[in-house]
């Protein structure tokens, strides 16, 4: 499984001009679903995420993990995360898992955050999406439990 993590003090997905869903300080957290990707991969992520410390403390020093400000996270789906352009400037995308695959892990990840007791906001599988952002740092941190 792939994530991109994002410090944010807010982060918002709209579909058509329509608010989805929004969070406050926490995390923006892009995931991909590989095509090798079981359900154990899905926990292990979300344990690591959950855990990450990359939200300062009262010294200024990055030392606390969402779980400890009881920040939020918006999980956006996103496949584009498996671009492969080894072979050429088209990315491809074979190495993301299929569609009915990844949405499952997606929904099992977001619900193994929710478990640890984040507080978890959505995108919309598959959806044409519109997220927006204030990355707080910038603090941008690429996971990849393979």
């Amino acid at each position: 499984m792939r994530a991109l993590i994002q410090r944010v003090t807010k982060a918002s997905v709209n579909i058509n001009e329509e608010l989805i869903s929004e969070i406050n300080q926490g995390l923006l957290i892009l995931v991909c679903a590989m095509s090798e990707d079981e359900e154990s991969d899905a926990e292990q992520m979300a344990s690591k995420i959950s855990k990450i410390r990359i939200f300062n403390d009262e010294n200024g020093k990055m030392n606390k993990s969402i779980i400890d400000i009881a920040g939020e996270a918006l999980v956006v789906s996103q496949f584009t995360l498996a671009a492969d352009t080894s072979r050429g400037n088209r990315p491809g995308f074979s190495y993301a898992a299929h569609p009915e695959k990844g949405e499952k892990l997606y929904e099992f990840f977001t619900s193994k955050l929710e478990e640890i007791g984040i507080n978890c906001q959505k995108g919309v599988f598959g959806g044409d999406m519109k997220v927006s952002l204030v990355n707080d740092g910038p603090t941008t941190i690429w996971l990849d439990n393979k």
